[in-house]
């Protein structure tokens, strides 16, 4: 099967500094795929990339065996590592738009993940607590029908309960018609969900493969081989 996402020699250059070297990497389609690194390891510029935020430096790039625009912009659910709603919305407003957006949007997906996170309709974005933000976030980005998601740094700085139900969310709402992409330092609450790994440091990958066979090799959960990599 083809890849969902070919990686070629992808470097980005911001002025003097790099932020990937070289990369060379395949997602294979039906994954669930962790990008594991701390903060200032390439993850983030690596994503920007992916869904065509930013331009890179040289290399290629494709997604679905195409390069990244409009066509794989209407095939990637994308949650950033921020808050991308306008405050004066509601739940509600911010349903309507995401479906003015995308055509694959669904809003009976919605309505369960809504449910599942308590959250209604009738809400309005700034009375939501920053855990609530973003379980909104990834209920609109999990309603889409796409064949790939993105999720950057799903669960950094929230509390354990908004914590539990996002990583339940994920699980409950993937399918392996599509693929998912997830940048996290947080490698403990997460590594379960993954199928494969890559370790990102300084813009290289320092290791990558299935989670289960990287277990199996060096008799470590995959957190503590993120702690012998980085340091930590």
């Amino acid at each position: 099967m083809k890849p969902i996402v070919e990686i070629r020699n992808l470097t980005k250059n911001y002025f003097n500094k790099r932020a990937l070297d070289d990369l060379n990497l395949n997602i294979e389609s039906g994954k669930v795929v962790g990008i594991l690194g701390p903060n200032g390891s390439g993850k983030t510029t690596l994503i920007k990339i992916l869904t065509g935020l930013l331009r890179q430096s040289k290399g290629e790039v494709l997604i679905d065996g195409r390069q990244v625009g409009v066509y794989t912009k209407s095939i990637v659910s994308y949650l950033p590592d921020r808050n991308f709603l306008y405050s004066w919305m509601s739940i509600q407003d911010a349903c309507e738009f995401y479906k003015d957006f995308y055509s694959d949007f669904d809003d009976n997906r919605f309505e369960q993940l809504l449910d599942f996170m308590k959250l209604e309709k009738s809400m309005k974005i700034t009375s939501l607590s920053k855990g609530m933000h973003e379980k909104l976030n990834l209920s609109l980005v999990l309603s889409r029908d796409a064949k790939l998601f993105i999720l950057d740094e799903p669960i950094a700085g929230v509390d354990p309960v908004a914590r539990d139900q996002i990583l339940d969310a994920i699980i409950n709402n993937y399918n392996d018609k599509s693929s998912m992409l997830i940048t996290t330092h947080l490698v403990r609450d997460m590594e379960n969900l993954f199928d494969d790994v890559v370790f990102l440091k300084d813009g290289e990958i320092v290791l990558e493969g299935s989670a289960e066979v990287l277990r199996e090799e060096k008799g470590k959960q995959i957190d503590d081989i993120y702690k012998e990599i980085f340091g930590e």
